[in-house]
């Protein structure tokens, strides 16, 4: 079993993942979120991007114990809730197509299924975290052994810098510039509409 949910998280979930933030990336240059929702919508984007992105390489270089469990399963809440602010502050702001709406919610039940099977493939101390089983929860940092394969590693980190941190730092550079280009005609604009 433990096996399994290893490969399915490997082969299955990990570039299922990040095609589908490669789609919401996608989605938000179509709808072109430097010109409404902007800088801050972006900068949630980075947010949670590190939020997985810690969890995701303690899974790739540590051994998943105890500890990494209960760091796993405290990212995944706080990068729901940073969702949640997300689609909260740009709903009104932009519009937020069903394509978008199907990557988010991709990205919302991913991490929750990859801890889920991340658990399984290590029961044991899924268990002891929560006081269960037979064994002393394991909170050490501890090297992979054996580390995963070379090219796995190299793969999944090069497809992640691809198509996960560049598409989005590219996204937050561009709101900066627009902003920067465009920011101070708009309050210029307001100030002459407050004027008259």
């Amino acid at each position: 079993m433990a096996e399994a949910a290893t490969l399915i998280l490997m082969y299955g979930l990990v570039p299922l993942w990040l095609v589908a933030g490669l789609g919401d990336w996608a989605c938000h240059r179509r709808e072109r979120i430097e010109r409404n929702a902007g800088t801050y919508e972006s900068a949630l984007h980075l947010l949670m991007l590190a939020e997985v992105g810690v969890p995701v390489l303690l899974a790739l270089f540590f051994e998943v114990n105890a500890l990494v469990l209960a760091i796993m399963i405290v990212a995944v809440v706080v990068h729901a809730a940073t969702a949640w602010w997300d689609v909260h502050y740009t709903y009104g702001r932009r519009v937020i197509g069903p394509t978008e709406q199907h990557m988010h919610g991709l990205l919302e039940v991913l991490p929750l299924s990859a801890v889920a099977l991340v658990a399984v493939a290590h029961w044991p101390q899924a268990l002891a975290l929560f006081g269960l089983g037979d064994r002393a929860p394991d909170f050490s940092l501890t090297p992979k052994q054996p580390p995963l394969p070379g090219w796995y590693l190299a793969a999944v980190l090069a497809a992640t810098a691809l198509c996960g941190v560049l598409p989005f730092v590219e996204e937050f550079y561009r709101c900066r510039r627009w902003r920067r280009e465009h920011g101070a005609e708009r309050e210029q604009r307001a100030a002459v509409v407050t004027e008259g």
